[in-house]
């Protein structure tokens, strides 16, 4: 009976440590995708100013078209979108199919993984 409970302690170990670890694996993933197709355009610094496009340090949980200094699209700034996870990795995957309209010049991340790590990374910048 002490073994069996000893291994039910550390599947649930396991199984609570699991997500928390996929997920910082995501994130180091994520910050590959950024650099490689990000970078060029984005800032994701707590004092980064904007480039082509604006900075994305916090960018999960902020109204679309919210930063200011930076001069969004009419689309992007009517778009009642707020960086939520799921929105971002909509976005991400299909810029102009998400705010038809916007001007970032991005074809779309077409990787899920890729996309999802993008996210998870982006998630982490707060």
């Amino acid at each position: 009976m002490g073994r069996l409970l000893t291994s039910l302690a550390g599947a649930l170990a396991l199984a609570l440590v699991a997500p928390a670890m996929a997920s910082a694996q995501d994130a180091a993933q994520g910050r590959a995708v950024f650099q490689a197709n990000c970078a060029v355009c984005h800032q994701a610094t707590s004092n980064g100013r904007s480039m082509i496009g604006p900075n994305l340090f916090g960018i999960v949980g902020r109204r679309a078209a919210s930063m200011a200094g930076f001069a969004y699209s009419a689309a992007l700034q009517h778009s009642g979108i707020t960086w939520t996870n799921d929105e971002l990795l909509a976005y991400v995957q299909a810029p102009a199919r998400i705010v038809p309209g916007n001007r970032m010049p991005y074809a779309g991340l077409h990787n899920p993984q890729q996309a999802a790590a993008l996210v998870a990374y982006l998630a982490t910048l707060h």
